[in-house]
């Protein structure tokens, strides 16, 4: 097969007219018409299993391996315009290294010929000769592979040894102990050098991951890493795995290498049979490197029905910071973007990879991601992250903040290093997130004009979709389903996002005088508005909708939300229209004065939970309400002069249809129905397997008998920590501890520094629970001269010393 295509150009004699322009018109016409359809002429090729001795990439001879074909295509191929087909014949393909695309292998395809025939693993075979060393763990000495980091039998992925041992329903990792790197742990085992240590942030935001360095004289483990998390914390002191312990195998499934002997042990599942079983080690982070500039990108690469798969796990690879976010991420993934124009991933799957799955990092353009079905993997599913390098004075640390005098006015990103007008749609993402828990569906950070619509997106860790700042905005949510989100960690949502943009401040006093002097400084990076629009969302564990930190120029309508209500904290701009909160309601935290923020023509079903509020933004109107008295409640601070109250009438509740009868209250606010069949992947193979959320049962709460826990006490009033949300506000880790609403000027404590909206968490370094509580440890205490008060101030543990007069 030749691939140079001959450019000859032959005029019929017939065009040989006297009229000269006319001559030089048609013969510019049919030149340029020969060349775009030998330009537009397809070339193939094939990659399979022959016999062959005379391999020319033909159906009948095709190469045997996929690096193969794209080398013979870059020798080859006369000009990167002509389109080719790389067709991936049925077969299992081993990759020695990635599938590297460069500029030279734009306008390539590559495609699994039968759907779910084709696979591709970063991973090595090797045959392997199995003896009995003890009990139920075998044996194989000589393994000749050095490095790998995920061990299959027979396809199905191994468990690195590990304690405590993998249980499915056991939560964070599958199984977590107190006790797994304690001192008498420790001690039980031979040589826990190369051990990982994985824990889960203190307040649960995310998690950290160490390996075992040493251990020092008094037993502790001396650990290397940690750097995964934005926010760094103490370890939990319960959610912890230990893995890599030789001493830890101890159950089927459980292996182990010990790189030193080059021995691997094994204790098999039942009905394995060892001598003839294959075997395969993970050894490449990336399968696909896709790799050009934003001056000469890799463009129209394709790739379609292909199953991708076993990858290695990359927890321990370099991290960046998401600017302010909570996020540290690793750049890279299974599938690697940077510098392409009009690339897609489409109909393909993706299972056992050890770290994030999709990465289209830096300059994108137009990128499509349909159709695929993600699930089985160790980090993130589809991520779209640009380069810090884009953004006008960022900051990358929650506290750090950038000088007025020195900071960047021009709106908008200072290059074009991110992905751009890109989308997610149609895919199926679950079990996400196996090893790290700071993941997502997709996540979204420093990008422009994302598109998610139509995803599936459930049992996963922490959100189904994250935004990480206001940089650039833009992006489409649309018809998502996301479901059974923040199962490992807390304080998020189904749908989650900061706005730590380069206006925002930790300390609200600053952030409020700032965008008080500037009204436009919000929209400095979050210039266009991100629509979130006929979503499903469900979260039992946080906000179904969760805006945080900043969250600016978001226009929410039409979505229904199935449990955790919305949640809009500290930004501007927001328009929250049209949405259905079942058995909850709106949870607007710390609004500024002129937040600029509506909410209007909504369904509640219980009273608001506002938390720290300045201002109720431009409007808060035009809204149901369950009954008299959370409409009184409401009304009483000043809003929803015409809103309603009464029963919304939904069509059939108990089956998911929440459209309101026609002779709903709702429609006199302004309320319109919109479609209930239309949330998720409406691919129909997807669509056949794809789990639907649980429905609630519906709860019209009554507010009669609903009364906050206020005390008036020695010049202060307190308040109880009432809810989840009270706790994120206030950047707590549990329900333990006494805000001070009020501290007035005559107060007995105010010389000590306390000030409204402090929270007392202890005393004399004591935990404080409740008001009740607090009183009694300070009558237990009143002979002392000084007291030590322990507080969260502005997400931030600070003491205070009470000196007695």
């Amino acid at each position: 097969m030749n691939l140079k295509i001959q450019k000859t150009h032959t005029l019929h004699p017939h065009f040989r007219v006297p009229y000269k322009s006319l001559w030089l018109c048609l013969s510019l016409f049919f030149l340029l018409f020969f060349d775009s359809c030998q330009k537009s002429k397809v070339i193939n090729i094939y990659v399979g299993q022959t016999d062959s001795l005379n391999i020319t990439g033909t159906k009948e001879a095709p190469f045997l391996q996929i690096n193969d074909a794209l080398t013979y295509i870059v020798e080859h191929r006369e000009d990167a315009s002509h389109p080719v087909v790389v067709h991936l014949m049925k077969g299992q393909y081993y990759l020695d290294k990635p599938l590297t695309f460069t500029p030279r292998l734009s306008n390539v395809t590559v495609r699994g010929e039968v759907p779910n025939t084709v696979s591709i693993y970063g991973a090595k075979q090797e045959k392997l000769i199995w003896k009995n060393w003890k009990g139920n763990i075998w044996v194989a000495d000589s393994v000749a592979i050095p490095d790998f980091a995920q061990l299959y039998i027979d396809g199905k992925k191994q468990l690195l040894a590990r304690y405590p041992n993998y249980d499915a329903q056991g939560g964070a990792w599958q199984g977590h102990a107190a006790d797994a790197i304690s001192k008498e742990r420790v001690a039980s085992w031979t040589n826990p050098i190369g051990g990982f240590v994985h824990a889960m942030h203190s307040g649960r935001w995310g998690d950290f991951h160490y390996q075992i360095t040493g251990v020092d004289k008094s037993g502790q483990v001396m650990l290397q890493g940690g750097f995964q998390n934005n926010r760094p914390s103490d370890l939990h002191k319960e959610l912890r795995m230990v893995e890599n312990i030789f001493d830890e195998l101890d159950s089927p499934q459980e292996w182990y290498f010990d790189k030193e002997t080059k021995k691997l042990y094994l204790w098999p599942q039942e009905n394995v049979n060892l001598a003839k079983a294959s075997v395969s080690f993970s050894t490449l982070k990336e399968l696909v490197i896709v790799k050009g500039t934003e001056g000469n990108p890799v463009e129209n690469v394709h790739f379609e029905a292909i199953h991708f798969s076993r990858s290695k796990r990359t927890f321990m690879e370099q991290y960046h910071p998401l600017l302010r976010s909570d996020w540290c991420i690793y750049r890279g993934g299974a599938l690697f973007f940077d510098g392409t124009k009009n690339c897609t991933i489409t109909d393909c799957e993706f299972s056992d990879l050890g770290g994030n799955v999709i990465f289209i990092n830096g300059y994108n353009r137009d990128t499509h991601i349909s159709g695929n079905h993600i699930y089985d993997c160790g980090a993130s599913a589809i991520c779209f992250v640009g380069d810090t390098t884009a953004v006008r004075s960022p900051a990358y640390h929650y506290r750090q903040t950038v000088p007025m005098q020195q900071m960047d006015s021009i709106s908008g990103p200072s290059t074009n290093l991110y992905p751009a007008d890109c989308i997610a749609s149609d895919n199926l993402i679950h079990h996400i997130g196996e090893i790290e828990k700071q993941v997502a569906g997709v996540q979204i950070s420093m990008s422009m004009n994302i598109q998610v619509m139509h995803n599936s997106i459930y049992d996963v860790p922490r959100a189904g979709i994250n935004i990480s700042e206001g940089t650039w905005g833009g992006h489409k949510i649309i018809g998502n389903d996301v479901f059974d989100t923040v199962l490992e960690t807390s304080d998020h949502g189904s749908f989650n996002s900061w706005g730590r943009d380069r206006f925002w401040n930790s300390n609200r006093q600053i952030m409020d005088s700032l965008t008080t002097a500037n009204p436009q400084m919000p929209y400095w990076d979050a210039g266009r508005t991100t629509e979130i629009a006929h979503n499903r969302f469900r979260c039992d564990h946080g906000w179904d909708i969760d805006l945080d930190d900043g969250s600016s120029n978001y226009y929410l309508h039409d979505n229904l939300c199935l449990n955790g209500g919305i949640k809009l904290r500290e930004g501007f701009g927001r328009v929250v229209e049209n949405n259905i909160m079942i058995n909850n309601s709106f949870h607007p935290h710390v609004w500024f004065k002129e937040s600029k923020d509506k909410f209007r023509h909504n369904i509640v079903m219980t009273k608001y939970f506002p938390v720290r509020l300045l201002g109720w933004g431009d409007e808060v109107d035009f809204n149901q309400f369950p009954d008299s008295a959370a409409l009184a409640l409401a009304q009483k601070k000043g809003t929803d002069i015409h809103s309603i109250y009464g029963n919304p009438q939904f069509v059939d509740p108990a089956k998911g249809d929440f459209q309101v009868s026609s002779g709903s209250p709702a429609f006199s606010i302004g309320f319109k129905n919109f479609p209930m069949d239309q949330f998720g992947v409406q691919k129909a193979s997807l669509k056949a397997i794809a789990r639907t959320p649980i429905i609630p049962a519906l709860n019209i709460l009554s507010l009669e008998k609903d009364e906050k826990t206020i005390l008036s006490w020695k010049g202060m009033t307190l308040k109880n920590i009432e809810s989840e949300q009270e706790m994120s506000a206030y950047g707590l880790f549990d329900r333990h501890g006494v805000i001070i609403v009020e501290i007035k000027n005559d107060s007995p404590f105010k010389s000590s520094g306390l000030n409204n909206q402090d929270v007392i968490v202890q005393l004399e370094n004591v935990g404080v629970n409740d008001i009740a509580q607090f009183i009694r440890k300070y009558q237990e205490k009143i002979g002392l001269n000084h007291l030590t008060f322990t507080l969260v101030r502005n997400q931030k543990k600070i003491k205070l010393i009470y000196s007695a007069k």
